[in-house]
């Protein structure tokens, strides 16, 4: 089993298989692969736009779109771990490398990681703060109370 720094977890044969897939990429596609990954890690929400560029990639190269994304969609959790992670560029390729990825194709990616990662990060924190934003409620509390010498009587409530 690999030990790797993007995950704790067994990584898949396919993830592993999908790496080694990128080294039969030419430099040039391997750059622009590269080139429209961080752009859709930079830029999240523009899913239709990313898999549109992919179906427009895979049809100046003659391959598949379906196999292309199913590659994509592996290539793209090493970054999303690195970011949980925290990961340097160097444990970035140190990850390649162990997955089977060239030299130079490691060197690569791993420089995008660091010349993108400060943007990267704000756009993970920012996420965060968003999703754990607090919402600024008023909240009454009130008891009400009664007696009777049969019953027992009393409430308790939350108002907002």
């Amino acid at each position: 089993m690999l030990q790797l720094h993007f995950t704790k977890d067994a990584v898949p044969d396919n993830v592993s298989s999908d790496f080694q897939t990128l080294n039969k990429f030419s430099e040039q596609q391997f750059l622009s692969l590269t080139d429209l990954l961080y752009q859709f890690l930079l830029e999240p929400k523009e899913t239709e736009r990313f898999l549109a560029q992919l179906n427009e990639f895979a049809g100046e190269n003659g391959m598949g779109a379906g196999p292309l994304r199913g590659l994509m969609k592996s290539i793209v959790l090493l970054p999303q771990g690195a970011m949980k992670k925290n990961l340097t560029a160097e444990q970035v390729k140190e990850d390649l490398l162990s997955l089977g990825l060239t030299e130079d194709k490691a060197s690569h990616f791993s420089d995008q990681w660091r010349l993108h990662y400060p943007v990267l990060s704000r756009l993970a924190v920012a996420q965060t703060l968003m999703v754990n934003q607090l919402v600024d409620m008023e909240w009454k509390f009130g008891v009400t109370v009664g007696t009777s010498e049969l019953q027992k009587a009393g409430n308790i409530f939350l108002q907002n």
